[in-house]
């Protein structure tokens, strides 16, 4: 309790100076991703914005493991409670990704990995033996219209092989499955929420689509676009229009009601037609508070370079790996300018006001 109360005050008052460490340490291991997702600007090959940028805009293709040991050594030296996830862009298709976790866990660190799962039976054994603490496995709807989605005609039947086979073992992470609410899933949310009620993982979570439009970006660079520039993004393929959002609220609702034996969570919380229509409708109008994620994460990507709290933050660097550490980038003046700026502003930036960071 006095820890929560310290960190709230440390954040409001000294933002250019933590007193604290970071919880996560967000890993860009590659710049390829094996699905085609019509919700993601790297699917949809929109590669101009800050999002694709900040997922696929590095080089090298993948984090050298030499950098990958640097990183969990001074993980290890300075903030040892963090957590190393893997996130971006698709983990299991990192050529060194065995080795990397092994390091990791000789180092004492605690690892989560982000995946679509097409891969997981394949490399169940590489994190089985790296010791992965948690896996948080992305789906879309139930298979014909996860695959439809995501652009692969096995993806979902891929990912449901993988969760059974990992999960025979003891040494198994735990599995939370997430999905992403759009207009081709939104009237099967319900349905997708009873079979996985059936499928041994430990939670499942509704995320609202995180986007950014021509209109927030352009309000957004009228401000602040010569400091911290916005783009519009997720948005290539997709059209809120088509989304009933009175089916959408029933699906929800429903899903509250019942049961399950995990308590289903939705990101963030929209009670109410009238919220619900805001969020998609009137994305300029800001529902978040603060953003969160900028005083608890630091995205690494593959060449070294660090960002502000993970990928869909702007594409502004704090520092680089190869010149500085992580805990002078974690308190550098760049960082701190960054969070004053951000509570300068009442918690949230323009364009950030679709963040699952802001909720």
């Amino acid at each position: 309790m006095l820890e929560r109360v310290l960190k709230k005050a440390n954040k409001s008052l000294a933002p250019e100076q933590l007193f604290f460490a970071p919880e996560y340490i967000v890993l860009g291991v590659n710049n390829v991703c094996n699905l085609h997702c019509k919700m993601c600007d790297v699917g949809t090959q929109n590669l101009e914005t800050n999002f694709a940028q900040n997922l696929v805009g590095a080089s090298p293709l993948n984090m050298p493991l030499d950098l990958f040991k640097r990183i969990a050594d001074q993980t290890a030296s300075y903030f040892p409670k963090a957590k190393l996830g893997y996130a971006f862009t698709e983990p299991l298709v990192y050529p060194d990704l065995r080795d990397s976790l092994i390091y990791a866990k000789e180092k004492g660190l605690s690892t989560t990995i982000t995946t679509n799962a097409l891969n997981l039976k394949r490399k169940a054994v590489d994190i089985l033996d790296g010791g992965v603490s948690e896996l948080f496995i992305s789906l879309d709807g139930l298979q014909e219209t996860h695959n439809f989605i995501r652009g692969h005609k096995k993806s979902f039947q891929k990912a449901i092989e993988g969760i059974e086979y990992i999960t025979q073992s003891t040494s198994s992470p735990e599995i939370s499955v997430y999905c992403v609410i759009t207009e081709w899933n939104y009237k099967e949310l319900e349905d997708f929420a009873d079979f996985f009620n059936r499928q041994p993982i430990k939670h499942l979570g509704f995320i609202h689509q995180n986007f950014v439009t021509e209109q927030m970006a352009d309000k957004h660079n009228a401000l602040f676009g010569k400091k911290y520039r916005a783009t519009h993004s997720n948005i290539e393929e997709t059209d809120f229009s088509q989304i009933d959002l009175t089916i959408l609220n029933h699906q929800i609702q429903s899903i509250k009601n019942k049961n399950y034996k995990f308590k289903p969570s939705f990101s963030p919380e929209l009670e109410g037609l009238d919220v619900l229509d805001v969020y998609y409708n009137y994305p300029e109008k800001k529902l978040g508070k603060t953003c969160n994620d900028v005083f608890t994460n630091m995205m690494i990507k593959s060449d070294g370079t660090i960002i502000p709290s993970h990928g869909r933050c702007y594409n502004i660097t704090m520092g680089n790996l190869y010149q500085n550490n992580l805990k002078d980038i974690w308190n550098s003046s760049l960082y701190g300018r960054f969070r004053k700026d951000l509570l300068k502003n009442g918690g949230l930036l323009p364009a950030c006001n679709r963040c699952c960071s802001a909720f």
